[in-house]
Formats: C-alpha cells, structure tokens, sequence
C-alpha cells in the first residue's frame, strides 16, 4: 500500500501519514494498517497520541495462493475460527490475505499471530491446533520468543520449549547440577527432564539415566494394592516410560533398560546407593517427606546431575505440610550449582482447556 508524506506520531513511534480522509500506519514489514479518522485528521510531529490510540484501525496481512491460505488457516478454516474466538477484532480474507479491523492493541496482536503462523508454516509446511493455541496464548500474555536450544532426538525430531518458563527450565538443567522444578499438570516437567536426559546420555555426558518416583499417590498404599512387588510399582512408573517412549526406540529402550543403562524404580530403592555420571530424575517429589528428599538427593555422585519436578499443590501425604519438596525448596534455595524454576499455568501445553481447569481449581483454592 502506498504511504504519502509520512508524519512521525508517538504511538509506539510508529510512522503515520495522511491520506485522504484515512491515515496509516506501518507496523511492520509488509503489513499496512490505517486509522480510521475524520476527514482532517492532522498529527503534527510528537502529537496525537491520545486521538490515534483509541481509533479503530485495519491490517492487511498477505499470505498469498489458495494452498498458502489453506495451510495457514487450517482445514475449512478451523485455525481461523480459533484467531477469531481469542482476538476481540473483525478478521476477514480477501483476494490471498488476510484483513483485521478492531482497536489498535487488537490489531496488532492480531497482525503479530498471523506473523507467526507465517513463520510456522513457512519452516514446518502445516500448523497443528497445540501450535496455534500455544502461539496465541504466548503472544496475548505479551511473552517472548523461548530462547533454549532444542534436543535432537530419533529420526531427526526436535524437542523445543513452547513456552518462556520451559526455556528458562531447560537452559537451568543444563547449567546446573542440581534443579528443582514445581509447577501444575502438563507444563512439561517431566517430559522436558527426560528429554534432557536421554540428551546427555547420547552425548555421552552421562552413563545411566535414573526415574525415580515415591510409591504414595492420591492415598493409595501399595500394600493394599493386588499383584507382586513389580505389579504394585507399574503404575507409579508409567509416565516416566511414557516419556521415553517418545524418544527412543522399542528396541533401543528395551536394550537399555536389560543393560541397566536405564532404570525406572521407586524411592524406597535408591537407600545405601551412589550413584556417579548419572541423570537422576525424580517425579512427584511433593509426596516425599523431608528425610525421602534427604536420602534421595545424598545419592549423587561424582559427575551426576539431579532434577527434582512435582506440583505442591496436589500433595498426596497424610500431612502436607510435611512435604520433603516444600522443605528442600526452603533449605537449598541460592546454594551454587544448584537452580529452582517455577512454572505456571501460562507453561501448560496439554488440551487448551487444561489451563482453564487448573486456574479454576486455584481460583477456588484462594
């Protein structure tokens, strides 16, 4: 779109210009959006910021072909209708782009998640509906791209944070020896541990990977509960080869674990053991008790690293107070080499009413 005599305005130092009874704004490389204004609408250098801000104002957002449209807003539109139900702005298509009209915060946040899209597409070849909800909710809570580098995995798959507060937890276990991480279901803190983990072991910076779980859950004892010793544990381990499964082959975990490269056992069976250039992981730490956490965590050996991951707000000990997790948070915090990250209901990546379901839950808490 052509812009005439551009004038400077101080909304977020934009460029402004008038034109006719229209004035536009350039908010970004190839994306015109004008204000809609009175006839002899004038911003002289410096001025106009309040009378520009509350205008409505449009973007035009070209995509391009009929194919590009498809992939961008998703299969008879369904991408689209997601943008719609989360952006308070018009959002309409016409001849190979896209067209927003709304207030100025509404427009841009619409113009910068279709930007995004475009990226997305233009570097993977589709969207998938996680990927939208992720980039829409990032965007909208104002967050920056994550900045961690992602993890190789089989058949050249790449484990990425999809949130700043997954970053920041990835890049920690990285750095430190020692990582404690708390935050609600589906924000990533087991996946992104494993992930880690089966990254050190290809790089050869580790020689064993542990999983470790307490046996205690929602009540339950595992004497009351049917079947041997590895029945009882069963359930209690499997999201931890969960997990896994995503990241190795059958065969190579199936081989791994016959060769104890990995083991996935209960906190009951790390008493009396050192274990040296190993990744330990620890899952549901909140269900340990302060002489649990204390055990467990004295395990580590020479060139070892530990990652520690529960939620304290569903602790299932009879006393929740008693928390060996809550505790550990309170003694360790600040010691050198060791880090504590705390993730939030923005970090959940599950099924987008997950968020929904947890801020309920902690809004009936307060």
């Amino acid at each position: 779109m052509k812009l005439a005599k551009p004038l400077r305005c101080c909304v977020n130092s934009r460029v402004a210009s008038r034109w006719g009874s229209q004035v536009y704004l350039q908010v970004a490389p190839g994306n015109a959006t004008r204000a809609l204004c009175g006839a002899n609408t004038y911003f002289p250098p410096g001025q106009g910021q309040c009378a520009l801000a509350h205008r409505m104002i449009e973007a035009s957002i070209p995509v391009g072909n009929a194919e590009d449209m498809v992939l961008l807003l998703g299969m008879k539109d369904q991408h689209l209708r997601k943008i719609r139900s989360s952006i308070p702005a018009k959002i309409t298509t016409r001849d190979g782009k896209v067209l927003v009209q709304g207030d100025e915060e509404a427009v841009i946040l619409a113009t910068s998640v279709f930007e995004k899209l475009k990226a997305t597409v233009a570097k993977h070849g589709a969207l998938s509906t996680d990927q939208v909800d992720d980039i829409i909710g990032r965007l909208s809570a104002g967050e920056v791209e994550p900045a961690a580098e992602p993890i190789d995995m089989r058949n050249g798959r790449k484990i990425r944070p999809r949130t700043p507060g997954q970053a920041a937890y990835l890049n920690a276990v990285r750095e430190n020896d020692l990582v404690f991480c708390t935050g609600p279901a589906g924000t990533g803190k087991t996946y992104l541990a494993v992930a880690a983990a089966v990254e050190g072991l290809k790089a050869q910076q580790v020689r064993k990977i542990v999983l470790v779980r307490p046996a205690v859950e929602a009540g339950e004892s595992l004497g009351f509960l049917p079947g041997d010793m590895q029945a009882k544990i069963n359930p209690y381990l499997r999201p931890l080869l969960d997990a896994l499964r995503e990241m190795m082959d059958h065969e190579q975990m199936r081989r791994s674990m016959e060769e104890d490269v990995i083991e996935v056992v209960p906190l009951a069976y790390m008493r009396g053991r050192t274990l040296n250039r190993s990744f330990i992981i620890m899952d549901e730490a909140q269900n340990t008790t302060a002489s649990q956490m204390k055990m467990f965590l004295t395990r580590m050996g020479e060139g070892s690293k530990v990652v520690v991951s529960g939620d304290i707000s569903q602790i299932d000990l009879p006393k929740p107070a008693g928390s060996g997790l809550i505790d550990a948070l309170k003694r360790l915090k600040g010691i050198k080499g060791s880090a504590i990250v705390q993730l939030s209901g923005s970090d959940i990546v599950r099924h987008r009413l997950v968020q929904d379901i947890v801020r309920a839950y902690e809004k009936g808490d307060r």
